[in-house]
């Protein structure tokens, strides 16, 4: 009959195992450490931790004064309009806005004020050959248009409640 053969393996011990995973670190990530240790000391120069305790140690009243601050009309309001300030300009073409940037910096941004003569009647006429001008009055009268239905809407809907 064949014999059961023996094993015996050694009782494993995770803290001996953490312990030397734990002194080979310093040399596996020597650099990382001491880029960390460099990002601690500058938050303590810039006192970060100081804050840190002082919002943890005055959490509840931290909690309590934006609830009460939240719980106004104007801040509900507030972050009503934060949020449909930003779905307008996530709707709002990339391409279109950098147009927009560019004119207004080539136009105000030129100098401290800036300083247009109103032209004369033949003048102003005579600009309307240009079809860029042309394109931004359509541009600006089709903003107008879409903002005087919705105002109409809004009246309208505020009229029947």
């Amino acid at each position: 009959m064949a014999r059961p053969i023996s094993l015996e393996l050694p009782p494993r011990d995770p803290r001996k195992e953490l312990r030397a995973r734990l002194e080979q670190a310093h040399f596996e990530h020597a650099e990382a450490l001491l880029d960390s240790y460099e990002l601690l000391q500058q938050l303590h120069d810039h006192r970060v931790f100081e804050v840190l305790r002082g919002a943890l140690g005055a959490s509840d009243k931290l909690v309590e004064s934006v609830v009460s601050a939240t719980e106004t009309s104007e801040s509900v309001r507030a972050m009503r309009n934060a949020i449909i300030l930003g779905k307008m300009l996530g709707s709002i073409n990339p391409e279109v806005l950098q147009g927009i940037a560019v004119a207004v910096g080539d136009t105000l941004g030129s100098e401290k004020k800036p300083v247009i003569d109103p032209p004369g009647l033949f003048t102003l006429l005579s600009q309307f050959r240009h079809p860029e001008l042309r394109r931004s009055i359509a541009f600006i009268n089709r903003f107008l248009e879409v903002l005087g239905n919705q105002l109409k809407l809004r009246g309208n809907a505020e009229s029947k409640h």
